[in-house]
């Protein structure tokens, strides 16, 4: 099956002098991207990195990689406040832009023009901008004035979290002719481009998605995938991968996040361990996911049959110092 890319962070340790946990905006010390080779097993690390103090809120390092995408030999990504782009699978850094407005990116995309597209999930807006860093357009994931709850007067780089945010996108994505963003509380995906069109996708929040063939599959963060047909904008199948892992005993299988199929039968999804920040942000689904005898996953990523309801190989993360998952993409042959 070949090599995956695997983006997600590395997790600061309880004890140290450093922030933990408590404080979310140091919770990882280092954005990571692990090459994953699926035949043999090996797992090794492809690039870590730490945003410069000019894109952070304090004074200690902090990164991690949010979702992206890959356009031949190129990976677009980013951080919490940073658009990084690498040349693989060398990983030289070849282009790099950091906002104002950037305030807890969750994805960056390449637009059918060429420009880029970004979520910044703590001012609830998508933005589109040049490769040179221009801001090209704003859409306010919620139809407002993309400024009427945010000032442009603030460098958004430092602030530590805007939470709690009303809407909460995270994955962007283009589809018959219009830029469209999933909405985490909302369940959702929305057309920004004023033609008032939904998707309703899940029972739980949304994260990302991808598209494949006729589809859209999207993740849910209890572990479901979703399959929208990109033409009717219907679901088509649920398919709830909690059920195929808990055969033997209560699992749960972390926090589900990054997707990539592989044909039309196997499908790679990522699954961050669950962490004290969970709990506190999302009480009412934790208590119901998590019961007595329930035994938490640590950070991996599973390769599921969809068609026989099975899951085929798992690669456990931590070992390798990943503790967070928010993409899989495949390395270019």
């Amino acid at each position: 099956m070949g090599k995956l890319y695997v983006l997600g962070g590395r997790e600061r340790r309880p004890g140290t002098t450093e922030p933990t946990e408590k404080d979310e905006w140091y919770l990882y010390k280092s954005a990571l991207v692990l090459e994953v080779d699926t035949d043999s097993g090996t797992v090794r690390t492809s690039a870590e990195y730490q945003s410069p103090p000019e894109a952070r809120a304090g004074k200690h390092p902090a990164a991690h990689f949010h979702s992206g995408v890959v356009i031949g030999n190129t990976l677009y990504t980013c951080t919490s406040t940073e658009v990084l782009i690498y040349q693989v699978p060398g990983f030289k850094q070849v282009g790099y832009i950091s906002l104002p407005c950037f305030n807890d990116l969750h994805h960056v995309t390449v637009a059918s023009d060429g420009n880029l597209l970004v979520v910044s999930t703590g001012l609830e807006m998508v933005v589109k901008i040049s490769p040179e860093g221009a801001i090209l357009a704003e859409w306010n994931v919620l139809g407002e004035d993309p400024w009427s709850r945010f000032s442009r007067a603030i460098d958004y780089r430092k602030v530590d979290t805007t939470k709690p945010h009303i809407s909460h996108p995270n994955f962007v994505f283009e589809l018959q002719g219009e830029v469209w963003v999933t909405r985490f509380h909302q369940h959702d995906a929305i057309s920004l481009n004023g033609s008032g069109r939904r998707i309703q996708i899940a029972q739980e929040g949304v994260h990302d998605g991808t598209a494949w063939g006729d589809r859209i599959i999207f993740t849910a963060v209890d572990g479901k995938i979703v399959m929208i047909n990109n033409q009717s904008l219907e679901v088509e199948q649920v398919i709830d991968l909690r059920s195929i892992q808990d055969r033997d005993q209560l699992i749960l299988p972390a926090w589900c996040r990054g997707i990539l199929p592989i044909d039309d039968r196997r499908i790679w999804v990522g699954f961050t361990r669950i962490r004290q920040t969970l709990f506190r942000e999302n009480v009412r689904w934790v208590k119901m996911a998590l019961g007595e005898g329930t035994v938490v996953r640590p950070t991996h990523i599973a390769l599921f049959d969809i068609v026989n309801q099975q899951c085929l190989q798992e690669i456990n993360l931590e070992p390798h110092g990943m503790n967070a998952v928010y993409g899989i993409f495949a390395a270019p042959q």
